[in-house]
C-alpha cells in the first residue's frame, strides 16, 4: 500500500516562506502523478500545484509565481516551496499520487493515494 507523509508546515507571517515535503514508501513517485491540494476551514479542497511523470508542473492561479512543486525521485520525495505566503493561504495541506493519471491535474478523483495532511497557518 502507497503512504504519503507530509512535514514542514508551521506557522509563519504574511510575507514569509515555508517548504513542505511528502515523502512517499512503498513505491517509486516517477511512476505517479503527484500533487498538493489544501483546504481551508469551511472550505472544499482544493488543487495546488502538481508535477506529471515528465516533470510537467501545473499551478493554481492564487499561487502562480509564488509555489514551486518539485520532486526528488531519488528520494521519493515531492515538495513544495512556498514563497510570500498570505492569510488566504492558511489550510491545511495534503499530498496526493495519482497512478494512471488522466490529465486532470486539479481533480481530486484522478489521485488514488493521500497523505494526513499538514497544517500551514498565515499571520496577518
Amino acid at each position: 500500500q502507497v503512504q504519503l507523509q507530509e512535514s514542514g508546515g508551521g506557522t509563519v507571517q504574511a510575507g514569509g516562506s515555508l517548504a513542505l515535503t511528502c515523502e512517499a514508501s512503498k513505491y517509486s513517485t516517477s511512476a505517479y502523478c503527484m500533487a498538493w491540494f489544501r483546504q481551508a476551514p469551511g472550505k472544499e479542497r482544493e488543487a495546488v500545484a502538481a508535477i506529471d511523470y515528465e516533470g510537467t508542473t501545473n499551478y493554481a492561479d492564487s499561487v502562480k509565481g509564488r509555489f514551486t512543486i518539485s520532486e526528488d525521485h531519488a528520494k521519493n520525495t515531492l515538495y513544495l516551496q512556498m514563497e510570500s505566503l498570505k492569510p488566504e493561504d492558511t489550510a491545511m495541506y495534503y499530498c496526493a499520487a495519482a497512478q494512471g493519471y488522466g490529465g486532470e491535474w486539479s481533480k481530486e478523483y484522478e489521485y488514488n493515494y493521500w497523505g494526513q495532511g499538514t497544517q500551514v497557518t498565515v499571520s496577518s
